[in-house]
C-alpha cells in the first residue's frame, strides 16, 4: 500500500472583538487580520476546505460578522 495519508480537521469560528459591535451596532471582519489568520494557519500546514459567513447576534441588539472556517492538513 503506497501513500496512505491521514487527514486532520479543525473548525474555527473567526470573529472580531465585541467593541465594534457595541460602539457601531455591527462589527465586520477586518480583511487584513483575517488574511493574517489564514496565512498563519497555512504556514502550519492547514488548508481551507470550506468557510461560511454568519452574522452572530450579541446582547440582543448588536450583530457581528463571523466566519466558520473548516481547515484540513495531512498528518
Amino acid at each position: 500500500m503506497q501513500g496512505v495519508y491521514v487527514k486532520e480537521y479543525k473548525a474555527i469560528i473567526y470573529q472580531e472583538g465585541m467593541l465594534g459591535s457595541l460602539f457601531f451596532g455591527a462589527s465586520k471582519v477586518n480583511p487584513v487580520r483575517f488574511s493574517e489568520f489564514l496565512n498563519k494557519n497555512a504556514r502550519e500546514g492547514w488548508r481551507v476546505v470550506t468557510m461560511e459567513k454568519d452574522i452572530r447576534r450579541m446582547l440582543l441588539f448588536f450583530a457581528r460578522e463571523a466566519y466558520l472556517v473548516i481547515l484540513e492538513k495531512e498528518v
